[in-house]
């Protein structure tokens, strides 16, 4: 069960175009990259997509530590100058990989193509997905 959720936490976690997604490997070392996502209001969604990379998918430094330790963290932020402006959102949860040709595969690549028109051009749908289901959301904000 996905925890609660308000409304305009669960809107600034919808609207935003790029989080961070924190994982560690097995022995805890910890990596952080930038991850386009989407939010279906239960569950986050990453495409291991077309931009280039240093190594094949299945490869990839955070699949590879999500296999190991599926505990993650994601941030989504506003950065202002005016720091009473801040606002951010950190998810911890549960990472897994999910594979192609399940539905709930092609629910996720439909809603990270309605909000990265670039995915439209990628053949996402051939490849393994991040779901981060949320055990936790913080959400703070200067105001």
């Amino acid at each position: 069960m996905p925890p609660d959720i308000d409304e305009q936490t669960r809107r600034f976690i919808t609207e935003r175009r790029v989080a961070r997604l924190a994982t560690a490997d097995a022995s805890g070392q910890p990596a952080v990259v930038p991850v386009c996502y989407a939010f279906d209001g239960e569950r986050i969604y990453s495409a291991l997509d077309e931009k280039p990379k240093r190594a094949e998918l299945r490869k990839l430094k955070r699949v590879r530590n999500i296999e190991a330790n599926p505990k993650v963290s994601l941030v989504v932020d506003d950065y202002f100058e005016d720091w009473s402006e801040l606002v951010f959102v950190v998810i911890t949860g549960l990472a897994s990989i999910i594979e192609p040709d399940c539905d709930e595969h092609s629910r996720a690549v439909t809603l990270l193509r309605e909000k990265y028109p670039q995915y439209r051009t990628m053949q996402i749908e051939r490849n393994p997905l991040i779901k981060i289901r949320p055990v936790g959301v913080k959400r703070w904000a200067g105001r």
